[in-house]
């Protein structure tokens, strides 16, 4: 193994290659211990050693390789990096451990072809060096945004949530991050082989970091901040949606608010109301009431159903949606990403027998896409940004919601993962949101994390995982826009698009003619 290394770092063209077993093998690994750099575990070098572990291994192999190669970090990644779908999938789902862990199998063999693609291309068409496998890699992420209709996970930036490289966030988002990551990560193996100028690009990163972190895009209004109080009912997922068990969760959450109304926000997480209003009008009127009386503004996750949308489109139109309501507050937002897996059943009616606990659960199958370009909830005068759940792990889709808000509220319901590192990964993409957007988020959750974080991405307070809490705080109003808000990612993708096509234009001859060479 330690002779493989050696030849890894060697930049000898004459060097004989070991056999594809050894880079196969030490991709997979590679993959496997990314997911650690995250939360909660936080071992932020690991995104740096993982990705240079792989860039290491594709050197001067051939495009089919490059596939098997990247296939082999693309495995290793999903599968560890997601296995917190196991719960979901075997406790909530009722499918047995085998078939569960299976189905995870399946879906790293899916998603590990972006980065056998990712790897193809790059040794299929450009010439080896950081500033082609780098922009390759931020555009696979970006990419894992919107194909197979998302699944934005384990992007390389948010190991540096509230670490030295996070000051990128507010100009280029997460992939400006994830690109510095990567160009370090690149340079460090360029360096090893002895290409010491590599030094001097990651030297000006480094410092442009620093840099970065002097400018300052917003401030905070003058306005008083909200008085808010999120609360945290802790309802098992198992029992939520239980005919039997709704009316005892509206209890609990009636009487942990009991003693918050006078505050000037109460915010109930994701489907806290297990009920559509249709069923519940009495209720919402009685709360609604209350929050008059006591001059509170009230937020809680609840379905909607739109009669009016159903009966024009003459089939329920029903939304995963967050209401605003009580003094001085109103609107509606309906979801426009739903959770595969974790709340609805991709290709449901072919998968009905592996998952025959989730048919008849109303957050799996039932709901439909909000509209885009919402308005935000108004809550005392102030605009409020809102996102549900998975939503947050789309940056252009926050930064939207986020445009014209005072700040940001989440709301969710991680229960289905309880006890994994899934809850935690997603607080994490939260804090980078807020660093992007420059917003504070307030983040109320069923069993936790529920939180507030600051426009600094730092998290200022947060309630046990697990238990029964009402979190109270502050919520300053900002203004001001980011660069990132103004500019979403394309200066990043663009940027990365041009050293593509000049590494395309450049590429030497000699590349083309090796690989016609192995055909």
């Amino acid at each position: 193994m330690r002779t493989y290394f050696q030849k890894l770092l060697t930049p000898s063209e004459q060097q004989k290659q070991l056999p594809l077993i050894y880079p196969l093998f030490i991709a997979l690994l590679a993959g496997a211990i990314f997911s650690f750099a995250l939360a909660p575990y936080h071992y932020w070098w690991l995104a740096i050693l993982s990705p240079a572990l792989l860039y290491a291994c594709l050197h001067k192999r051939s495009a089919k390789q490059a596939f098997a190669i990247g296939w082999s970090y693309g495995i290793g990644l999903w599968f560890v990096g997601a296995f917190w779908l196991y719960t979901s999938i075997h406790v909530y789902g009722d499918t047995s451990a085998v078939l569960s862990v299976l189905m995870i199998a399946v879906m790293a063999l899916v998603m590990g072809l972006f980065s056998a693609v990712q790897t193809w291309l790059y040794r299929r068409f450009f010439p080896e060096t950081p500033l082609t496998f780098t922009p390759l890699w931020v555009l696979f992420e970006w990419a894992k945004t919107w194909v197979f209709t998302g699944f934005p996970w384990l992007f390389a930036g948010y190991a540096f949530t509230e670490r030295y490289l996070d000051s990128y966030a507010p100009l280029f988002g997460v992939f400006g991050v994830s690109f510095v990551a990567i160009i370090l990560a690149c340079a460090l193996v360029e360096i090893l082989r002895r290409r010491i100028f590599w030094a001097i690009p990651s030297a000006v990163l480094l410092l442009g970091a620093w840099g970065a972190s002097q400018l300052h895009f917003v401030e905070q209004k003058a306005d008083k901040p909200l008085s808010v109080s999120l609360i945290q009912g802790n309802i098992p997922q198992d029992l939520k949606w239980l005919t039997e068990y709704q009316v005892k969760t509206l209890m609990i959450y009636a009487e942990l608010s009991r003693s918050e109304w006078g505050r000037d926000l109460i915010v109930w997480p994701e489907s806290s109301i297990p009920m559509f209003q249709t069923d519940i009008e009495p209720f919402l009127d009685a709360m609604k009431a209350q929050a008059q009386k006591t001059g509170t503004a009230w937020v809680t996750g609840i379905p909607y159903w739109d009669l009016p949308e159903s009966e024009r489109a003459q089939h329920p139109m029903y939304y995963n949606s967050i209401m605003a309501t009580g003094e001085d507050a109103s609107g509606l937002y309906k979801k426009q990403r739903l959770v595969p897996f974790g709340e609805y059943i991709p290709l449901s009616g072919l998968l009905s027998w592996v998952l025959p606990a989730l048919q008849n659960d109303p957050s799996m199958s039932g709901f439909s896409r909000g509209a885009k370009d919402q308005k935000p909830l108004d809550i005392k005068s102030h605009p409020l940004g809102a996102a549900i759940c998975y939503e947050v792990a789309y940056p252009n889709l926050t930064r939207r919601n986020a445009q014209q808000s005072d700040f940001l509220v989440t709301v969710s319901n991680d229960a289905w993962f309880t006890g994994t590192a899934g809850p935690l990964q997603h607080l994490q993409m939260v804090q980078m949101r807020a660093k992007e957007n420059g917003r504070w988020f307030i983040r109320a959750t069923n069993t936790g994390v529920t939180a507030f974080i600051d426009h600094n991405g730092h998290i200022v307070k947060q309630a046990p995982m697990d238990k029964t809490a009402v979190l109270r705080g502050d919520l300053p109003a900002m203004q001001g826009e980011t660069l990132y808000m103004r500019l979403s990612d394309w200066p990043i993708l663009g940027f990365s698009l041009f050293l593509l096509a000049l590494g395309w234009m450049y590429r030497p001859r000699k590349v083309d003619v090796s690989f016609k060479s192995r055909r």
